[in-house]
């Protein structure tokens, strides 16, 4: 099996391992001659496939080992100014990005030609890195507005209020509310007739008029 080697994602193969990679590597240059390879060949090659992987594996567990020494190393400083400086170039090596605590640190000791030189090879990787994520956001938000389908008008309050109103336009589809027809007036001849108050049905006796000059003349 494979075994990683150093800190800087290498790896160390023996001589089965080699003769197997080897095949694999003249298979892949030549799929033609696939047809010749026996089954004890294939399980090597995919035995071979499986042992990278699992060394692959542990070579990302040393990197996360040596991050956390070098977190330790930091957290200890000034008095470990020589142990972290070295422990920081190692961990640069198997791609680490320095955080904002290790340029911190590095502007503390600057007062040393090595310290110096990391400061500024640190600096350039965090600029890189900051450009290539504002790059990697510029690209999604632009590839956001392309796929976003457009905005739709906005509605004005007073409109959104007036679609609230009965007999108003309808949102959504809806069928507008019918309006409250009147009540019809009844006919003529099916309205009630009043009820006749005690003087039209009693009227009052009207006194007897006097009779005239003339008549009481003529009687005299």
């Amino acid at each position: 099996m494979p075994t990683p080697y150093g800190s800087r994602g290498g790896m160390a193969f023996g001589a089965q391992e080699l003769r197997v990679l080897r095949r694999a590597l003249a298979l892949a240059l030549h799929p033609s001659t696939a047809h010749a390879l026996d089954d004890q060949a294939v399980q090597d090659c995919v035995r071979l496939a499986d042992d990278i992987d699992e060394t692959v594996r542990e070579g990302a567990r040393l990197r996360a080992f040596l991050v956390a020494d070098l977190a330790r190393y930091r957290a200890a400083l000034p008095g470990t100014a020589a142990g972290y400086l070295e422990l920081l170039e190692d961990v640069l090596a198997t791609g680490y990005r320095p955080a904002p605590d290790d340029l911190a640190a590095l502007r503390a000791l600057r007062g040393t030609p090595r310290a110096a030189a990391l400061l500024a090879r640190c600096e350039g990787l965090a600029e890189r890195a900051l450009r290539a994520r504002l790059a990697a956001a510029s690209e999604a938000r632009a590839a956001d507005s392309r796929t976003a389908p457009p905005p739709r008008p906005l509605v004005p309050q007073s409109r959104t209020r007036l679609l609230a109103l009965p007999g108003g336009r309808a949102a959504d589809g809806d069928k507008p509310a019918p309006r409250p027809e009147p009540p019809a007036e009844p006919a003529p001849s099916e309205r009630p007739r009043p009820v006749p108050t005690p003087a039209e049905v009693f009227p009052p006796k009207r006194p007897a008029q006097p009779p005239a000059p003339s008549q009481r003349l003529a009687a005299g």
